[in-house]
Parts: C-alpha cells; sequence; structure tokens
C-alpha cells in the first residue's frame, strides 16, 4: 500500500505489543518454572495465548478477568492447580510495561505532525500507566472498557471511529496483529493501515496494508 501524500486526520494505535512491549510470556514463565516441564513451555504459553483470543470473544469482562478465566482455562487444560497469585502477578505486571526500543523517537516524530490516538484491548487505570511511558501526548486513548468490546469485535473500532467524528477511510491504523486490528480494519473499509512485523502473526498481504519491521519505518511511509 502506498501511503505518500496521504495526511490522515489522525494515525491511531493499538498499544500492547505494537508501542508497548507485550512480556506476557517473560511474566508468565517463572510462575510455571518447576510445574510445567521446560520443553512444554512454548505449547503453555502458546495455549494461554489462544485462551485470552477466546475470551475476549464471548460476553464482555474488564480485562483483568479475561486474564483470570484464559489463565484458569490454561491450568485446567495442563491438569495444574489454578492459583488466584498467579493471576495478580500478572495483572500487576501489565502495566509496569514500557515501550519497544524502537518506539520513542518515532513515535515523537509522528506526534508533531499529526495527532495520536489509541486503541487498546485494555482497562483504563492499566492503560493508564503504559501510556505515560510512551513519551507523547495523545489526542484521545480509547480501551475496551469504554467500548464495551475488545478487538476484533468492530463495535471497538466503531466506537472509535464514533468518538472521533471521523470517515474510516480518513485515518490511518498501525498495528503488529493481523488477527486483532488489520483483518477487522479491513472488513470495516478502514482503508490505510500499516502492519508492524514484530513476528506475532504472519504476514497476510490480502488484508492490504503497508508493512515494516519495527515503528521507525512509519515516518517514512508517510514521507517524514
Amino acid at each position: 500500500m502506498e501511503l505518500l501524500g496521504f495526511r490522515p486526520k489522525y494515525i491511531t494505535f493499538d498499544c500492547y505489543g505494537t508501542l508497548t512491549n507485550f512480556q506476557m510470556n517473560d511474566t508468565v514463565r517463572p510462575l510455571i518454572e518447576g510445574v510445567i516441564p521446560p520443553e512444554h513451555t512454548d505449547r503453555f504459553l502458546k495455549d494461554f495465548r489462544a485462551y485470552r483470543i477466546d475470551e475476549v470473544l464471548g460476553e464482555f469482562k474488564l480485562y483483568p478477568l479475561v486474564l483470570r478465566d484464559s489463565w484458569q482455562r490454561t491450568c485446567n487444560r495442563w491438569r495444574i492447580q489454578f492459583k488466584p497469585s498467579d493471576v495478580d502477578a500478572i495483572v500487576a505486571a501489565v502495566g509496569t510495561w514500557g515501550p519497544h526500543a524502537d518506539v520513542p523517537e518515532p513515535l515523537a516524530k509522528l506526534a508533531a505532525h499529526y495527532p495520536l490516538v489509541i486503541l487498546s484491548n485494555a482497562v483504563d487505570h492499566i492503560l493508564a500507566g503504559n501510556v505515560a511511558k510512551l513519551g507523547v501526548d495523545f489526542h484521545r486513548v480509547f480501551t475496551a472498557e469504554q467500548a464495551g468490546a475488545y478487538k476484533p469485535r468492530y463495535q471497538a473500532f466503531e466506537y472509535m471511529l464514533d468518538q472521533l467524528d471521523v470517515d474510516r477511510e480518513e485515518i490511518l491504523h498501525v498495528s503488529s496483529h493481523i488477527w486483532y486490528d488489520v483483518i477487522p480494519a479491513h472488513e470495516l473499509g478502514i482503508k490505510h493501515k500499516v502492519y508492524v512485523n514484530r513476528g506475532y502473526d504472519p504476514s497476510t498481504p490480502y488484508y492490504e496494508y503497508a508493512e515494516t519491521t519495527d515503528l521507525t519505518g512509519v515516518p517514512d511511509l508517510l514521507g517524514l
């Protein structure tokens, strides 16, 4: 996708994984050390990710409850003890995560030219800690708590568009997640998209986006 010459009214971002370094696996590994055989750790982590995906598609609940229920389902699958203290440790860790190393400089460059917006699968009070570490002022920060829905639900994107009072072709949406962001944005007619390929998902060019390996490529795509 060619973005040179396009001047979006807003640049909208996914936060966790795209801007904030999503350190879930590093947080979980100490909790299962000595419980799960080392050779099965990666499979356990993939199951926990899969259950988080499944949980956000169900009836809406706040993100700490998404983590609790997906953790419990993973523990049940692996036939290990579910400990509420593990959930508490995971929830407490999320708000402490800072940006990827490649984020602050290009984000500041983008902020000098465009109003920036976040749409995140988060609750307000936890996300605030992550956003504060990004080093720029955002025009708006939207969460699943506000929208009453998680991405990839269209309701989350529609809430953002309604609140911004903007047409879907007037924004640039930037994410490192194909499944959570790029696919639903494409299906909703959000034409201008950048996939920041951090390795979470495979490239899927069918969904018509520009691609970069980290955030430093986004200003270049816009000619900044």
